[in-house]
């Protein structure tokens, strides 16, 4: 186990970050209230309101198909459609979660450059059919950063919010790289998201430096009417809480939050510029976050694989994505690099 070398395969396959771990070290010492009724929770929870500069409503769960799936489902009945983008993670990489935790609420899939929703592509589906036999579109469901690794501006969102208010629809931001799009796009949170009309956000700790966690962030309170008995149910009401708030403690009131996610965007950007002096390499999307994804040569792939570097060859429309962490190390890079080059 001591050999584990860094792959690029996803940013979940990194460790946790010092900040995450010293703030779980500090929450061990002693007993606590269990399911959250604990002091590090608390805390946590007030530092996101100061974060997002407002009175939010936040919740605590394990992971980002539940933080996606039970959030969705507490803006959706079951005769609800919800509209995302054909490659969003909720469609393609969650097993039926949003439908099942909703009890059937549809997703209709729209089309977009780069991954991303368009106020026309969302016009199109709500206008489609109107009639009873079809279920009705409620929510709107972004992806930032999306599984593209591209980036919806603040400009994106408000058109996106005028066509939400338009049909009275919701939105939901899966924020499973949301730190990474803030120092990316370089807008405050509170501006990329209920400045931007957002009603909730799951924002993801995993991808950014903890072991697990994610926080559902409600800016409007009066979704998350009983939301506490929705994560009862679904097995996702932590007994230890404050093994999930405080880490996010440790990440918020220390910046690493930041820290982590600008180190893993200026990796990628870094991969980015040398993939590109490489002959017979070709990017496939803009690099705005922490991924890079590209084409390459059949055999050049199997080379990789069989020299054990790991990454995913399934996200999104093909090719090979390979995503930095707020770990990764130049000469990790520099081996990967220098890999290719001979494969090809």
């Amino acid at each position: 186990m001591d050999s584990n070398l860094e792959q690029f395969a996803s940013d979940n396959s990194s460790g946790i970050c010092p900040e995450a771990l010293e703030y779980t070290i500090k929450a061990n010492q002693g007993s606590v209230p269990a399911y959250g009724n604990d002091i590090w929770t608390q805390k946590a929870a007030d530092g996101f309101r100061e974060l997002f500069e407002i009175d939010c409503e936040i919740f605590f769960v394990f992971n980002g198909t539940a933080a996606n799936s039970l959030a969705l489902a507490s803006l959706c009945q079951s005769y609800h459609s919800v509209i995302c983008h054909e490659t969003a993670h909720i469609e393609t990489d969650e097993c039926g979660a949003p439908e099942f935790a909703s009890n059937g609420s549809k997703l209709l899939l729209a089309k977009g450059p780069n991954g991303k929703l368009t106020p026309d592509a969302i016009e199109a589906i709500v206008n489609k059919r109107t009639d009873i036999h079809y279920p009705k579109p409620k929510v709107i469901s972004l992806t930032q950063a999306t599984e593209l690794g591209t980036l919806y501006s603040t400009d994106e969102l408000l058109a996106i919010q005028s066509i939400a208010k338009k049909y009275n629809l919701k939105i939901h931001v899966d924020g499973a790289r949301f730190a990474n799009a803030v120092v990316s796009i370089n807008k405050s949170p509170a501006e990329l998201t209920w400045k931007s009309g957002v009603d909730v956000l799951c924002f993801c700790g995993t991808k950014n430096g903890m072991a697990m966690g994610e926080a559902i962030i409600f800016f409007n309170k009066t979704l998350a009417e009983d939301f506490a008995y929705r994560c009862k149910q679904a097995g996702q009401l932590a007994s230890k809480m404050r093994f999930i708030a405080a880490p996010w403690l440790g990440l918020l009131e220390t910046g690493a939050w930041l820290k982590n996610a600008r180190h893993a965007n200026q990796c990628a950007e870094y991969l980015e510029n040398k993939l590109l002096q490489i002959r017979g390499v070709e990017i496939m999307f803009p690099r705005e976050a922490n991924s890079v994804f590209v084409k390459l040569p059949e055999q050049a792939i199997a080379q990789l694989r069989a020299k054990n570097w790991q990454f995913y060859t399934f996200i999104g429309v093909g090719g090979v994505r390979f995503m930095c962490s707020w770990n990764t190390t130049q000469a990790r890079m520099d081996e990967l690099i220098n890999d290719i080059k001979e494969a090809i």
